[in-house]
């Protein structure tokens, strides 16, 4: 793939996995997937697409699992649709999605956003989910009471105050083919994400987000988690998350991430009735599956074969 290829071409990048769509929850999903076994199903964050997986789905398939990234509701080669992105229905998304793909149940792995569902579907839809893993991202429940309560969680998150404007961040985030997505990227990283691949992965992340309608739809479902939390849809949201997650449960997180502090992710553990396992990344930032993809991937691949997943 060329910088210069096509929207298409950048979405649907060549290499060792396998692109296709799938219908769910009334809408369709690109994926891209790798390997036979048993279903581990990947979640992006923003500002990216299922192309941040790109180094754990060689590596699970080796290990044995079928390995599927999607891409959200909104972005990258899913639809775009008008409505839709408050997080109980984008993780009905995700559940339709293994649905779809004939499975009794999947390991979910999210970052970011993806782990705020990944979260969601696990209370949700807790027969579907055997186990979970969550990278960058509190439970809802902390997350909304760091941000409530934590001013310095809430100067950290400062950015999604900002995407309660309306058309600005839209505006702001394909300007100059998509600027903001780099220096957000760059931004948010630890020291390690350095180098001529990290800059090609810049470059793909902001042409991604440049596709008509992918800013207005990334940035909707942090409208809703802002904007609910004092509507009665949102009460509603949170009080169901007040069920405890019931499967084992990995988290990690990166010492240096700059937008959401280790104290805010530290905290979800009491939201957990199950093996819960904390991992903490030092010298890493907000993106610890790309800045450092080896040590991420065998700590995720270690738990995902481990049959007691408590020790």
């Amino acid at each position: 793939m060329t910088l210069a290829d096509s929207p298409a071409a950048v979405i649907r990048a060549e290499g060792p996995w396998t692109h296709r769509d799938v219908a769910a929850n009334g809408a369709r999903f690109h994926i891209a997937e790798m390997g036979e076994g048993p279903l581990v199903l990947l979640l992006h964050g923003f500002p990216q697409f299922w192309w941040s997986w790109r180094h754990q789905l060689p590596a699970l398939a080796g290990a044995g699992y079928r390995a599927v990234a999607m891409d959200l509701r909104g972005v990258g080669g899913s639809d775009r649709t008008p409505r839709g992105y408050d997080p109980a229905n984008l993780a009905l998304d995700v559940t339709g999605v293994i649905r779809s793909l004939g499975e009794p149940d999947a390991a979910l792995v999210g970052h970011d956003l993806g782990g705020y569902l990944a979260w969601t579907a696990a209370v949700m839809r807790p027969k579907l989910i055997r186990r979970l893993a969550v990278c960058s991202m509190p439970h809802p429940r902390r997350w909304r009471a760091a941000m409530l309560g934590d001013v310095r969680q809430t100067a950290a998150g400062s950015y999604i105050v900002g995407f309660q404007r309306p058309w600005v961040p839209e505006r702001q985030l394909v300007a100059d083919g998509g600027a903001l997505v780099g220096r957000l990227v760059r931004q948010w990283a630890g020291p390690k994400l350095t180098g001529p691949a990290e800059d090609t992965a810049v470059e793909i992340y902001r042409r991604a987000m440049c596709i008509p309608s992918t800013a207005h739809c990334s940035i909707e479902p942090y409208r809703w988690m802002v904007r609910s939390m004092a509507r009665p849809d949102g009460v509603q949201f949170y009080r169901r998350m007040k069920r405890p997650v019931r499967v084992p449960t990995l988290h990690l997180h990166g010492s240096l991430d700059p937008v959401m502090r280790t104290r805010s992710a530290a905290g979800s553990g009491q939201y957990v009735e199950a093996p819960y396992r904390w991992r903490l990344f030092d010298g890493l930032g907000h993106w610890p599956h790309e800045e450092d993809p080896d040590a991420f991937t065998t700590e995720l691949v270690h738990w995902l074969s481990d049959p007691e997943p408590d020790r």
